[in-house]
């Protein structure tokens, strides 16, 4: 896979991009609603997650003019087509799990025996 793809899919994927994607996906968040969705995000995390997302064009983050002055990130179309590769990967997941802990069970169970 060549760099540019690799530094894309790494900041698309990560950590938290994913629940953050879910939860704008559902609907627009304000950042304190996207904390309470993520509890266990931190505050640095969920901030660097949401500019990298931005950066790369699959979220918008949209200042109201009220007073006081509010700040909500929604999914923009490019993010929306994230969701059905999203999904896809997380079906293979619940699908291959119970293989994957057995490989990981093997795994554990050779390395403790060296």
């Amino acid at each position: 896979m060549t760099a540019p793809h690799r530094e894309l899919l790494d900041q698309v994927l990560d950590k938290w991009s994913l629940s953050v994607l879910n939860e704008l996906c559902e609907r627009p968040c304000r950042f304190n609603a996207l904390r309470r969705a993520i509890p266990e995000v931190t505050q640095k995390s969920l901030t660097a997650t949401l500019r990298r997302l931005e950066r790369n064009g699959v979220v918008q983050r949209c200042v109201t003019g009220t007073r006081p002055v509010s700040v909500e990130y929604r999914i923009t179309p490019l993010g929306k087509t994230l969701r059905g590769p999203v999904d896809a990967l997380l079906s293979w997941a619940d699908r291959q799990l119970p293989a994957i802990e057995r490989a990981r069970q093997a795994f554990d169970q050779a390395l403790d025996e060296r």
